[in-house]
């Protein structure tokens, strides 16, 4: 399996649009950067935000999932309160080849002020705006932005195509838009 460099990442998203928008060249003057680097694709995060609350007692279960613990705002920026988290998404839609799996990795800037994102990785064939859970591990609320890098995504190629991708399997997250919540 090779990580795939910034001429095959910007050949895929211009030929067969692997990732739209594009930003084909690394943004980052006055922002936290975004866009195409030497290894991998910096995403921005979209102005729609679930923020985890627990003003109704709600109870997580993800094969029961409720979003009564959830709040929705939309804006420049969100605060996650201590120790919570939100879910958000990319403003980048993504169609991952047969041949690739991609992983994703937390921007630095954000890491360093505690905030810790996670994603599981994007499989063959999978195509949607990826969800994101921003995680606020401190003891204080924490501003995070809109329109800005969040998150750098890597490609990975494999030697071969799989027997069966995530299209072939018709994955329950096909296709999203938005944040998309749990699924059974």
């Amino acid at each position: 399996m090779s990580i795939m460099p910034d001429t095959w990442i910007r050949r895929m998203a211009q030929e067969t649009g692997m990732i739209e928008p594009f930003v084909e060249s690394q943004r980052r003057e006055g922002v936290i950067s975004y866009g195409l680097s030497s290894y991998g694709y910096d995403a921005r995060l979209a102005d729609e935000f679930k923020i985890f609350t627990n003003v109704d007692n709600a109870l997580v279960d993800p094969k029961v999932f409720s979003d009564q613990g959830f709040v929705t705002r939309r804006g420049e920026t969100c605060i996650i309160p201590p120790n919570s988290f939100v879910l958000c998404h990319t403003i980048e839609y993504f169609r991952i080849p047969r041949d690739v799996l991609v992983i994703c990795l937390g921007k630095s800037t954000y890491a360093r002020c505690g905030l810790i994102v996670n994603v599981t990785p994007l499989e063959p064939e999978w195509e949607g705006q990826v969800t994101i859970e921003i995680s606020n591990t401190t003891p204080l609320p924490a501003r995070i932005h809109a329109n800005e890098g969040i998150c750098q995504f890597l490609f990975l190629q494999g030697s071969a195509p799989p027997e069966v991708s995530y299209a072939d399997r018709k994955g329950k997250y096909m296709g999203q838009r938005g944040v998309a919540l749990p699924k059974l």
